[in-house]
């Protein structure tokens, strides 16, 4: 091992001693943790740390290795998936968070989304639990999957170690902090890793700009700087903002802010911090395509961030730089982690195969079950060679949870004549629209979600429609609601 690949090592042994110790921490400060207090952090997350732990559980490696990279090898027309984003999350905040933190109070002090949409209309049916709970852990698998790739890709090309055995080394430390902190722990852990990516994202592509020699910005490729290269990228990339509304671990972080002073606190800053991430991402992949050139290995493994740091900085600040990308895997994977595991605890296993009749304790050691079992599958996913890109990973799993569930959240919150059955309906043809458009028509270039999206959103209100009308108890507690957002 050369002294670069050592010191790049050391610093990254440090980080992930660091993000376990943050772990054991929360784990030996409140040993008996509730399941309000393991799945939601007791509703007690301040503005800082709900809002970047917002956005680093979102922006994960795809935001310095898929993204950049794309952009990078295809062109500027790629941007649109930032502009998407952007005001996606922008909306997402200024409109839903409001009324999504006060509706689950509201709604029996809900703490995961699949609860939220059951209690909103005082059903009994454990329907919508079960169904969600099922797109839950289908798609978390393939999002978790992505993140454990790219720690793995990383630690291969830093240190030459074994792609697989990266893969499992960093699981285990994702899983251990998740499974002894819980929420907190996970929050916390992703505040610390949003400061250290949005360091990264700014200072690389900064200082790679003022290293171009003259010359570097002679691009060849046609109608690389078109940024309205083709109205599918337009659309498509407009349409990733879609899956913010139905997001469940990051749309979690909203109902675990302790007030709505402080959710407006929240929203500036997370805000902020995404558009300035997603801003620098595409500068990574236009900059990074001057400063390396095209490179097909760079672009087969999505490494110009990788790349761009190693040439420029020496290796005890490349280390630092270089565990972003680890911070930006591990922050994603942690949430999805643990938004799997609130689902089929308190979703599936308490009410449906214990009959309500499950502990505490016992709902506690059922959600860190399954996120040991979850993290393994994801592992069998990103070590098969049929995996796909760490881009299309998410890509997959983004659109199966915006299809799905954002029409159904957005109708809960605004529409006061939506109804259970709606719900229902809106979710499983969100869902089945989606997957179907990925498999059968991926050729026309338009991105499933927004079909999906779509279909969810029409059927939901033409059910809703065609079903009885909500009860007045079901009117009352979206009034009350509505009245808490005012205060």
């Amino acid at each position: 091992m050369n002294d670069m690949n050592f010191w790049e090592v050391s610093i990254f042994i440090v980080y992930l001693v660091f993000m376990l110790g943050i772990g054991v921490y929360f784990f030996v400060r409140d040993p008996h943790l509730t399941e309000r207090g393991y799945f939601l952090g007791d509703r007690k997350m301040g503005p800082w740390v709900a809002a970047l732990s917002a956005g680093a559980s979102d922006m994960s490696a795809w935001v310095l290795m898929g993204l950049p990279t794309s952009i990078y090898a295809l062109g500027l027309g790629q941007v649109w998936i930032a502009v998407g984003l952007a005001l996606g999350y922008t909306l997402s905040w200024i409109y839903e968070a409001p009324r999504l933190r006060c509706f689950s109070i509201v709604a029996d002090d809900s703490i995961t989304i699949p609860q939220y949409l059951t209690k909103r209309f005082l059903s009994k049916s454990k329907a919508l639990q079960l169904i969600s709970a099922i797109v839950f852990l289908i798609a978390y698998t393939i999002y978790s999957a992505s993140s454990i790739k790219a720690c793995g890709t990383l630690f291969n090309t830093v240190t030459g170690l074994d792609t697989k055995f990266a893969m499992y080394l960093s699981a285990i430390i994702v899983i251990s902090y998740t499974f002894l902190g819980g929420f907190s722990a996970v929050s916390w852990t992703d505040f610390f890793q949003g400061m250290l990516v949005l360091a990264a994202m700014l200072i690389v592509p900064i200082t790679a700009a003022f290293m171009l020699e003259s010359g570097s910005a002679e691009i060849s490729q046609a109608g690389y700087w078109n940024v309205f290269s083709s109205w599918q990228d337009v659309v498509s990339g407009l349409g990733w903002g879609l899956g913010y509304f139905g997001m469940p671990h990051i749309i979690i972080r909203f109902m675990s802010i302790r007030s709505q002073h402080d959710l407006k606190k929240s929203a500036k800053i997370g805000i902020s911090w995404t558009i300035i991430i997603l801003a620098f991402a595409g500068l990574v992949g236009t900059v990074g395509r001057m400063f390396v050139g095209f490179d097909e290995a760079v672009n087969n493994n999505s490494l110009v961030f990788v790349v761009m740091v190693r040439r420029i900085f020496p290796a005890l600040v490349s280390g630092i730089l270089l565990s972003a990308v680890l911070a930006a895997a591990m922050s994603t994977a942690d949430s999805q982690l643990l938004a799997a595991a609130s689902a089929f605890a308190s979703d599936v296993y308490r009410p449906i195969i214990r009959r309500e009749r499950a502990g505490n304790k016992e709902m506690l050691w059922a959600g860190r079950i399954v996120v040991l079992a979850i993290a393994l599958i994801a592992l069998y996913i990103a070590s098969s060679p049929n995996a796909g890109s760490i881009m299309a990973l998410v890509s997959n799993a983004w659109g199966v949870f915006g299809a799905s569930f954002g029409p159904a959240i957005m109708l809960s919150l605004f529409w006061k004549r939506f109804t259970f059955s709606g719900a229902v309906a809106g979710i499983v043809t969100g869902a089945v629209v989606d997957i179907a458009w990925l498999n059968y028509m991926s050729s026309t270039g338009v991105y499933e979600i927004i079909p999906g999206f779509f279909a969810g959103l029409a059927v939901a209100v033409i059910v809703s429609i065609i079903s009885p009308a909500p009860s007045e108890k079901v009117n009352e507690l979206f009034d009350r609601a509505l009245a808490m957002t005012k205060e």
